[in-house]
C-alpha cells in the first residue's frame, strides 16, 4: 500500500476526536475520495499523511514508512514526494505566477534553469502558460486553483493529496479541477481527494470513503 492507516485515532486539546480508531490502505497508483460532514475527520487525514500532525494512537504509513516516527529533519523528504492542495492555498501574491510554480523546487535546490523548464510544463499542463508573468491576484478563482495544482505537482510527487479542491468554485470550473486530477491519476499518481460533492464523483468515479464523526463507515 503506498497509504496505510492502522487503528489511528487523532485526539485534539480539549479533548475532541477528530479520529478513532481508523483503518484503510490506498493502493499505489490509486485514486480515493474522502467524504463525509465538515468536522468529520477529512482533512486531519490529509495532515496526518503529510506530517503536519502526529497520531494521537495507531501508525500512518506512507510509502513504507510509519510517518509518526519520522524525525524532524526527514519530514521535508517526506515532502518532496507529496503533492499538496490545500484549502488556503498560501500563494504568494508578490510573485507571479512562474515564481510561484517554481517555488518548491528552489526549496530543493533544483538548478534555476531547470526549475523553469519543470515550472513551465507544470503550467502547461493545467493550462496557464500563457498566464506565467501574471500576478495571482489577476486570476480568477479557478485559475488560482490550477495554479495551486501546478505548484504541487511540480516536483513530480508520487502522491496528490487535495482538500475540498473545488468548494468555492462554479461547476465549469469544478468540472475542469477534478479532470486535472483524473490525468494525474491516470499516469500512476496516487490521488486522494477530500470532498463533497456527489455530483462530481459521479462524473469521476473512484473509490469512496466516507467518515462520520472520526469514524470511517464501511
Amino acid at each position: 500500500m503506498m497509504i496505510a492507516f492502522s487503528n489511528v485515532s487523532k485526539r485534539y486539546p480539549g479533548g475532541r476526536e477528530a479520529l478513532c480508531g481508523v483503518t484503510f490502505g490506498v493502493a499505489a497508483g490509486e485514486m480515493i475520495y474522502l467524504t463525509g460532514h465538515s468536522g468529520a475527520g477529512k482533512s486531519t487525514v490529509l495532515r496526518l499523511v503529510a506530517a503536519i500532525e502526529r497520531p494521537t494512537a495507531g501508525a500512518v504509513t506512507v510509502n513504507q514508512q510509519n510517518v509518526a516516527r519520522l524525525g524532524r529533519r526527514a519530514i521535508p523528504f517526506l515532502r518532496r514526494k507529496l503533492g499538496l492542495v490545500l484549502q488556503d492555498q498560501k500563494l504568494l501574491f508578490d510573485r507571479n505566477v512562474i515564481a510561484n510554480a517554481m517555488l518548491p523546487l528552489e526549496i530543493a535546490g533544483v538548478d534555476r534553469r531547470e526549475a523553469g523548464r519543470r515550472a513551465r510544463a507544470a503550467l502547461d499542463k493545467v493550462g496557464l502558460l500563457g498566464r506565467e508573468t501574471a500576478l495571482p491576484i489577476a486570476l480568477s478563482g479557478g485559475e488560482q486553483q490550477r495554479l495551486a495544482i501546478a505548484r504541487a505537482v511540480v516536483n513530480r510527487p508520487a502522491i496528490l493529496l487535495a482538500d475540498e479542491p473545488t468548494g468555492h468554485l462554479d461547476p465549469a470550473y469544478a468540472g475542469e479541477i477534478f479532470s486535472l486530477f483524473r490525468s494525474f491519476h491516470q499516469v500512476g499518481t496516487t490521488v486522494v481527494i477530500t470532498t463533497h460533492d456527489e455530483a462530481l464523483m459521479a462524473r469521476f468515479p473512484a473509490r469512496t470513503l466516507a467518515l462520520r464523526n472520526g469514524l470511517l463507515n464501511s
